[in-house]
């Protein structure tokens, strides 16, 4: 039986401490949910009572099918008992299934930072785990510094560990907090720590400043670590942290781990990765191990004539297990095979003609040159698939819009702005013509149409735009660029999808990206399961 390695997403937290990042409480649902559904053992939610978005996400914790849900905090101040720090307050109140405690295990850093000396620094460590277990189940302790306090104090490094051993912590985690030690004094000295510390004890969580934390985290685990940190995409402050996306494939592939992750779940390594990016309105390194869109690229010649005879020349694990597709240039098969996988997950129920599902290839590689990327936008590729496949038809026509943005000053003096859109459409055979107010052109548009379809589709009602994301996809023609426009929309029934427009012209793609939303709803609600609806 394979070796157990424990998983631990640090995505919320590390994740959100990368320049220009931002999650929303609603961003750290989904990203959980998604965590969960990949099989997980940690999910770290954030640090209660930090900032209003993790006060929000947790007083609205999710529920997960198989990961335990982390609150991250420190442990407590000098001079004052563990129960009553009101920095841990908020931590034992979460009601979390972990709590992960961070703590000082250099003497430099906590006489430095702390400005305690080193015996009170063991003392906070032991006491804050001891009073944390009091308030859930599994307490571990994150060694800040912990490489650099090694190599200049070894003794009072390992004393931090055992003080938090003694203070009932199931796990310790060694930290290369400023992503600076090198892969050989990573190995040396985790196994220098196994030699004490209990390997099924013993964590590691590495930053990439010289870009080895996915070296120094399987060199660690070679040496005796069990549980593994990381963050989607590597994330994180600074250059980032060791990426899990690269590390569960290599750990479960590559060294036969049990990760915990099923081979079903691996396959959607590669949406997970992608979709994550969209969602960060992000574009996704095509150079990415395992799921980037050259990961399996293979251009005409000698190497894509090989690969044709025998991937295993040039690709070092089956495309297909991470999610991901072979491209050779002078072939489609790898193409047709990744489309048929994506038209099991959208649970289609026919076997399409070869001659259809070229034809969806070649539609969807052209929208693609075009900057339509749907990895973000599952909803506005499944409504491709079914309208190639003549499963549903347009709901509705239009016939014509337009939209006004009037900034102005107001009786009283201040500057707004007012956006009004005017919309035309055709619903079974009938004209409806709207105008409607908004928040910003996009808002206003939504309004107006929804006003138009409401009385023939009264569900629309139900439906609301929860996000709004513009990506410019050629900076370089400045105010004439091409933007992508990404939707997600929600219903009253729980149900999310995002959709997708494309335009030089931002209002035309924001129309895009609603009317697949739109047609979606619709589709969910079985709108297209009657005869009568037809656009004209």
């Amino acid at each position: 039986m394979a070796e157990r390695i424990y998983l631990y997403d640090t995505t919320l937290r590390d994740g959100a401490q990368t320049q220009g990042i931002s999650f929303s409480p609603a961003d750290k649902r989904a990203i959980a949910a998604d965590l969960d559904a990949m099989g997980l053992d940690y999910i770290e939610g954030g640090w209660p009572g930090a900032n209003p978005t993790d006060d929000a996400f947790f007083s609205d914790r999710p529920t997960f099918s198989t990961a335990r849900f982390c609150a991250f905090g420190m442990t407590r101040r000098a001079g004052r008992s563990a129960a009553n720090d009101p920095g841990l307050q908020p931590l034992f109140q979460a009601g979390c299934d972990v709590i992960t405690l961070v703590g000082k295990s250099s003497r430099l850093h906590a006489e430095g930072a702390l400005g305690v000396d080193g015996d009170e620094n063991l003392r906070m460590i032991t006491d804050s785990i001891a009073e944390s277990l009091k308030h859930s189940p599994e307490v571990m302790l994150d060694a800040e510094h912990f490489f650099d306090g090694y190599k200049a104090d070894s003794a009072y490094a390992m004393a931090c560990l055992e003080a938090a051993l003694e203070g009932g912590a199931q796990w310790v985690v060694l930290c290369d907090t400023n992503g600076g030690t090198l892969p050989h004094e990573v190995a040396r000295i985790v196994k220098d720590v196994a030699r004490v510390v209990p390997i099924e004890k013993l964590g590691i969580h590495t930053h990439d400043d010289t870009e080895n934390a996915v070296a120094n985290t399987l060199l660690a685990v070679r040496e005796g670590a069990r549980q593994v940190q990381g963050t989607l995409n590597g994330l994180g402050e600074r250059c980032g942290n060791a990426n899990l996306v690269s590390l569960i494939p290599t750990l479960k592939l590559k060294l036969g781990f049990d990760v915990g992750v099923t081979d079903a779940a691996m396959a959607r390594l590669t949406a997970l990765s992608r979709g994550f990016d969209e969602r960060l309105n992000r574009t996704p390194d095509r150079g990415a191990a395992y799921v980037g869109a050259n990961a399996f690229a293979h251009k005409g010649g000698l190497h894509a004539s090989a690969v044709l005879k025998d991937p295993g020349f040039y690709e070092h694990v089956d495309p297909t297990l991470v999610g991901n597709a072979r491209d050779v240039l002078v072939s489609d098969q790898a193409g047709r095979a990744n489309l048929q996988q994506r038209f099991a997950e959208m649970g289609l129920e026919i076997e399409p003609s070869r001659e259809a599902v070229a034809e969806l290839l070649a539609t969807i590689k052209t929208r693609e040159a075009r900057g339509f990327t749907y990895d973000g936008a599952s909803a506005s590729f499944e409504l491709l698939v079914r309208r190639g496949l003549g499963q549903i038809e347009d709901a509705f026509a239009l016939l014509s819009f337009r939209v006004i943005d009037e900034r102005r000053f107001n009786a009283v003096g201040d500057l707004v702005t007012q956006s009004e859109a005017t919309i035309k459409v055709k619903v079974q055979g009938q004209d409806f013509y709207t105008v409607a107010d908004g928040n910003g052109p996009v808002n206003a548009l939504d309004h107006a149409l929804r006003q138009a379809l409401a009385p023939t589709y009264p569900s629309l009602e139900h439906m609301e735009l929860v996000d709004y994301k513009v990506r410019i996809l050629s900076p370089e023609s400045g105010t004439a660029a091409v933007t992508r426009v990404i939707i997600e929309s929600a219903d009253d029934k729980g149900r999310v999808w995002q959709t997708i427009g494309v335009s030089a012209n931002i209002i035309d793609a924001s129309y895009d990206a609603l009317f697949d939303a739109i047609t979606y709803k619709l589709f969910l609600d079985g709108v297209f399961d009657r005869p009568e609806v037809v656009a004209g």
